[in-house]
């Protein structure tokens, strides 16, 4: 299957280097019109510089395609509509959201401060917030959208020293989640990607050879993949290196203890018999864990009448 993104308009944040440029260099070469958002702060969000988003435009618009910069704060909602109003104007209709602006302010929990926390979900989690909801209704009108929100291992495996960072990251799993089910029925696909790329937020951390093979590159297939016509709905897509595997969140079967005050002694002992994973699933909603718990109480009251009357 050809990806073919003609006349397709996309948004991409964190444009302007590393994962974002990569996304927006290879949307574009697809035939979308991208619109590239960068602050043009440094790695951990500080400071500011329109050139950041404009060099981009420029490889874009050198190659033969269509783009423009914005420099707007995901932060700042306004900012944000004022991105979105941008890009109807221009093109008349948004198709495309890649979320993936975001700062690292690492340090061990007991070491960092709650405004350095506060940062982190502000850029990734509310950023991702305040681009979803400018694009959502103008996507519910066209009956068309693909929106992809930026992950990462951090959040879904955890990682010393981004508690942070894996918060807010693991948080947008749970927006993904919701939004995947409640745009469905308007043709709009919402995913996630959990990259690992040697961009600068890995500088000094990795060694040149280490960093060469998690380029931003081999990255970057993964988002076409997921903002195509054909695109999945509420994958986490995982990508780095140039191979990629998807995550899940699984239920298992568990047991039924009932009540009573053994209860918590007996559950205790049986954990392992709980993160049993055979006959494990993936829900398809939050609902299908209550659904599964009635189903085992009902089975073990059944059982008890059958019991009684024998």
């Amino acid at each position: 299957m050809k990806i073919d993104l003609t006349n397709r308009v996309a948004i991409v944040t964190g444009a302007g280097a590393g994962l974002g440029r990569e996304h927006a260099l290879l949307l574009a070469r697809l035939g979308a019109k991208v619109v590239v958002n960068d602050l043009g702060s440094d790695v951990n969000g500080r400071g500011e510089s329109a050139t950041t988003a404009e060099r981009v435009v420029d490889e874009i618009e050198a190659a033969g395609g269509e783009a423009i910069a914005n420099s707007a704060s995901v932060t700042d909602s306004g900012q944000v509509q004022q991105m979105v109003d941008q890009a109807l104007s221009r093109w008349g209709h948004v198709d495309i959201l890649v979320n993936n602006a975001g700062i690292l302010r690492d340090k061990s929990f007991s070491k960092m401060t709650l405004d350095d926390f506060r940062a982190v979900i502000e850029v990734h989690l509310m950023g991702s917030v305040n681009c979803t909801k400018a694009v959502w209704d103008v996507m519910r009108e066209q009956q068309y959208g693909r929106i992809v929100m930026t992950t990462s291992s951090s959040g879904l495996y955890g990682n010393f020293g981004q508690s942070n960072y894996g918060t807010a990251k693991m948080a947008l799993v749970g927006l993904m989640q919701t939004l995947a089910i409640e745009g469905e029925r308007h043709n709009i696909r919402v995913n996630c990607l959990a990259p690992t790329a040697g961009t600068r937020m890995l500088e000094g951390l990795m060694s040149a050879d280490v960093l060469d093979t998690l380029s931003p590159t081999s990255v970057s297939p993964a988002v076409a993949a997921l903002v195509s016509e054909e695109a999945p709905n509420r994958m986490v897509l995982c990508a780095g290196a140039g191979s990629f595997e998807a995550a899940h969140i699984t239920l298992t079967s568990g047991i039924h203890l009932g009540t009573g005050e053994q209860v918590p002694h007996q559950l205790a002992q049986r954990l392992d018999e709980v993160t049993n994973r055979n006959g494990e699933t993936v829900p398809t909603s939050g609902v299908a864990q209550g659904d599964l718990e009635l189903k085992k109480a009902r089975i073990t009251a059944s059982s008890a009448t059958a019991n009684s009357h024998a």
